[in-house]
């Protein structure tokens, strides 16, 4: 009888422990966390702070010595052209002229008129952008000293860059978490909630990225802060 006692005893204390852990259970999920992810965007918009920009010019002749006289007297025109312009000896830089010799071209059927098709490419390194671009303008000088730019090939783009990011991170990382509580506060109202604290948040990378095809020189700076904020009733 005593052992009967015993067992019922420890199986009424195993069952109120077990309904007290249930509804211990059933609160938590009642009153479980309430969470709204938000996103908050910040561009701006800034100009190039510096440039590349190939200058690129071919000779064609069946004589080495005479291209290369050529071709030197021609490097030596476009440096004091852009020099005489407000450039300096370190924003430009000679290149080694590539030569391709005609007719050792495999694929070549007849006979080329010339066998020596030789390229010169003098680049400019600057954070004078507006000079720069001034200069590209204006670059119809060099023809008339019978120096052809030429443009086109992909190795061969003007780039612009910019390098202050470190100087407006500060700022826009502000801005684009400004407004992602906007968008939060504007999603507790709708939904009859008040904001609480950040329970996480997240900074996405930069990108910059032209600001379209036309202007490469001014830049679209952007980054999104993505945002956890538990929500109360």
């Amino acid at each position: 009888m005593k052992s009967f006692r015993w067992e019922a005893l420890i199986l009424a204390s195993g069952l109120i422990i077990l309904g007290l852990l249930l509804k211990t259970g059933l609160d938590n999920f009642s009153g479980r966390e309430r969470i709204v992810n938000v996103k908050g965007l910040s561009e701006m918009e800034v100009p190039a702070d510096k440039v590349t920009w190939p200058l690129v010019f071919k000779e064609l002749g069946n004589n080495l010595s005479d291209l290369y006289e050529k071709i030197n007297a021609n490097n030596k025109a476009v440096v004091a052209f852009l020099k005489s312009n407000g450039l300096t000896d370190g924003d430009i830089s000679v290149n080694a002229p590539e030569i391709i010799d005609m007719q050792a071209e495999r694929y070549n059927t007849t006979p080329p008129q010339y066998r020596y098709n030789v390229t010169s490419v003098i680049t400019v390194n600057s954070s004078q952008v507006d000079l720069v671009r001034k200069l590209i303008g204006n670059q119809g000088e060099l023809l008339r000293q019978g120096i052809a730019v030429t443009g086109g090939e992909y190795r061969y783009n003007t780039v612009y860059y910019f390098t202050g990011l470190n100087d407006i991170k500060p700022r826009m990382i502000e801005e684009a978490t400004r407004n992602a509580r906007a968008a939060a506060e504007k999603f507790a109202k709708d939904s009859d909630s008040r904001l609480g604290k950040i329970k996480n948040a997240s900074q996405g990378q930069f990108t910059i990225t032209d600001r379209d095809e036309n202007t490469p020189y001014i830049k679209n700076v952007r980054v999104v802060t993505t945002v956890n904020y538990f929500l109360k009733d």
